[in-house]
């Protein structure tokens, strides 16, 4: 009989490796992210300031946008600027306590910008479906609720990942395939039994998520149904105009994380270097598009960018002549 014998340690850093077999256009890649990622912080913070300081954005849906813009940035710069440091100057080193706190925001923020995509959809079914009631039902202390269960909800269903994950054992490396810490990728270094990590993992947020999925699908449904029955084309043509911004920016969360999902559970042929190559994109690309989709096709967003961006030009000028 033939006995392994593993060297059990607690490691102070992981080694994060970037994108495995693409180390040679590691400096390219890096170019496009870190333009994404600027794009993204810049956009986001530029629609946070308009819905901020326009007085007729202050409504429940530019509420929930506002934080579903809070929560790009969260993410992107969860990964980002680490990969950047990777790519550019080697950085690889990542405590232990970091790359669990990245775990952490990282499926946080994922969990998060989904429940806020349902209270989102919420919002358009109530002003479309049953208008009359909308100021009284989504009253500021009903948004304000909402808004702390969606932060409760995200924290309650991620935190618990924490100890799951410091409670193993780890052996043989503490070298991980990737640009940043994900709680799988984390736990499979362990020399321990890894089945609940994998289980909660993937069965807990998932569900969750499905569960969104599935809300936000009978909202649309229903919303579809009473904007066909408006008698009026110019009503029905506003109707789904509204619509359009948010239902963009839901293809572009669900679709990519499906997908990705499922590529790293069932595409064992592809090479690893895409799964992470694609997980790297999915924390930057709808974080960078979500405020040029609103940007473009909400006017009032449109109109307060201008508003906003007259009165920095104003200030310019001011700031120059004096």
């Amino acid at each position: 009989m033939t006995h392994t014998n593993f060297t059990i340690f607690h490691p102070a850093v992981f080694v994060l490796l970037g994108i495995p077999g693409l180390e040679a256009y590691h400096v390219w890649l890096s170019i496009p992210f870190c333009l994404m990622y600027i794009t993204a912080v810049l956009g986001n913070s530029i629609l946070i300031m308009v819905i901020i300081t326009e007085r007729n954005l202050h409504e429940p849906m530019y509420f929930f946008l506002s934080m579903l813009a809070i929560t790009d940035i969260l993410l992107s710069t969860t990964t980002v600027p680490k990969a950047l440091a990777i790519f550019w100057l080697h950085a690889h080193d990542i405590a232990l306590d970091a790359c669990v706190t990245q775990v952490f925001f990282v499926h946080m923020m994922f969990v998060g910008e989904s429940a806020i995509l349902l209270a989102m959809a919420f919002d358009r079914f109530v002003a479309i479906c049953i208008p009359l009631h909308y100021k009284t039902m989504l009253t500021w202390p009903v948004v304000g609720r909402i808004a702390v269960a969606i932060v409760t909800r995200s924290f309650c269903i991620i935190f618990p990942v924490i100890f799951l994950l410091n409670r193993l054992p780890f052996c043989r490396t503490n070298i991980i395939p990737h640009s940043y810490c994900e709680h799988i990728g984390v736990a499979r270094l362990a020399c321990a039994d890894i089945t609940i990590n994998i289980w909660y993992g993937f069965s807990v947020p998932i569900v969750m998520v499905i569960l969104d999925v599935i809300l936000i699908a009978v909202s649309y449904s229903l919303i579809l149904r009473a904007v066909f029955r408006l008698p009026s084309q110019d009503a029905r043509h506003k109707a789904l105009s509204t619509c359009g911004s948010h239902l963009c920016v839901i293809l572009m969360f669900y679709v990519p994380s499906f997908f990705t999902l499922l590529t790293h559970r069932f595409g064992h042929n592809i090479p690893r270097h895409v799964h992470i190559l694609l997980a790297n994109l999915y924390v930057v690309v709808p974080p960078m598009l979500n405020p040029i989709v609103y940007g473009v096709k909400t006017k009032q967003i449109r109109i307060g960018v201008v508003h906003r961006f007259f009165d920095i030009m104003a200030w310019c000028s001011a700031s120059s002549l004096g």
